[in-house]
């Protein structure tokens, strides 16, 4: 590790982790220890990994700190995967993090590899695929994770045929599959059996949506029932303790989760860096622009931090720019908790770009009055603002969603921790 004093926290996927974290996280407060810097890392497929990227990502810290600051440090180990663009995710790396769907996702591979041509091989695609997500048929959360962490992804509980016929018809970037305008996903008539092989390669890509999901309600799980809560024993056994978040990728959606989860009355966050954050760039919106009735899931969260909330974000990263609205798009959602769409609107993701599905490390803060905006040479020359939203366009080094160990996104954390040069 490059810095010390350093922790590792560790969370199951329920968001539990072992006894006595807080007590440790809280120890080095009285060695004089003033700030504590807490980074979250994003789809991983080994805790070992993930450790070498705080080690990376920690480096520059020492040298950045003023005269007086005394920091710790601390890795959120969360039992996650990486974001891939390939079709199918790594069957392995699936294993790994979710290991008790084992024999779901062997059966499941087995689909994708004879792609057999009839309907009830789709139906039973589909059945597994919810059993993943641990969703109902009727779209009801099942299992010991059930609760209003996300709307239940449309793709999960439609037709299967249907649902493969659309992602087939995305990936090729070709006119939907035959039917009428209102039924993009229409079955086939009976005897049009090659027709439904070639679905399988929608099949794949529902695959890693469904991954996708399952990933995204884990990270907000995990941030609200598990780093909220610890964060707030932390607070009340080293009130003087100021703590600083940084998550990149589904890592900023834990930590920005993490701030729902902090108990009544407990301020112990006094800055958030979010880096290339896999989450809606209106979840911290009152009023969401296409519909004003509802709001972000992190309303108003940004008031729970004493400090900025800060967003890097660059065009550069496709994951968010390509795929990300491609993943929110066909689960008919955005970051709220009002339902989901339908599948003849996820359709439009063939059309014209759409806000709606922007990511906040693709294009920063929206929709929240006030938030500065800022480009990061501005931020290295003048420092982050003391408070609010602040979206940092980071493409000057940002170069793909991973592309985050740089000493210039380092001294972005510490400006807006307040605890630099």
């Amino acid at each position: 590790m490059s810095v010390e004093p350093y922790s590792e926290i560790t969370f199951d996927k329920d968001g539990d982790g072992p006894a006595g974290q807080a007590g440790r996280l809280a120890a080095p407060a009285r060695q004089g220890v003033t700030d504590l810097v807490v980074f979250a890392h994003g789809w991983n497929n080994s805790p070992s990994g993930a450790t070498r990227l705080c080690s990376d990502f920690f480096a520059p810290f020492p040298g950045l700190l003023a005269p007086g600051v005394e920091a710790a440090y601390a890795g959120v180990i969360w039992p996650s995967m990486m974001f891939s663009g390939e079709p199918v995710p790594d069957y392995r790396a699936l294993v790994t993090v979710l290991p008790e769907k084992e024999p779901v996702l062997d059966r499941i591979t087995e689909l994708l590899v004879t792609a057999p041509p009839e309907e009830t091989a789709f139906a039973e695609f589909g059945a597994l695929l919810r059993e993943l997500a641990e969703v109902g048929p009727e779209g009801g959360r099942e299992g010991p994770t059930a609760g209003p962490w996300e709307p239940v992804p449309e793709f999960l509980v439609g037709d299967p045929v249907e649902v493969c016929a659309l992602f087939t018809a995305a990936l090729e970037a070709g006119p939907p599959p035959p039917g009428p305008a209102e039924d993009v996903g229409s079955v086939p008539p009976e005897g049009f059996g090659e027709g439904l092989k070639r679905y399988w390669k929608g099949a794949r890509e529902a695959l890693r949506q469904t991954t996708y999901y399952v990933m995204k309600k884990r990270a907000g799980l995990v941030g609200e029932t598990g780093l909220g809560p610890l964060l707030g024993e932390v607070a009340r056994t080293a009130p003087g303790l100021r703590v600083h978040l940084v998550g990149h990728s589904m890592g900023a959606r834990l930590v920005a989760y993490a701030l729902r989860g902090l108990p009544s009355g407990a301020r112990p966050v006094a800055s958030v860096t979010l880096l290339q954050g896999a989450f809606s760039h209106y979840a911290f919106a009152a009023r969401l622009p296409h519909d004003p009735g509802r709001s972000g899931s992190l309303r108003d969260a940004q008031l729970r931090v004493r400090g900025p909330v800060v967003a890097c974000y660059s065009r550069y990263d496709t994951a968010l720019g390509v795929m990300y609205p491609l993943a929110s798009r066909l689960a008919g959602e955005s970051e709220s908790f009002d339902g989901a769409g339908s599948l003849g609107a996820a359709a439009g993701l063939l059309g014209a770009d759409d806000p709606r599905w922007g990511a906040i490390g693709h294009d920063g803060v929206q929709a929240v009055p006030g938030t500065a905006a800022r480009t990061l040479a501005a931020v290295l020359r003048e420092g982050v603002p003391g408070s609010g939203c602040v979206s940092v366009d980071a493409a000057e080094v940002v170069r793909s969603h991973s592309d985050i160990c740089h000493e210039e996104l380092a001294r972005v954390v510490v400006s807006a921790a307040g605890t630099g040069r």
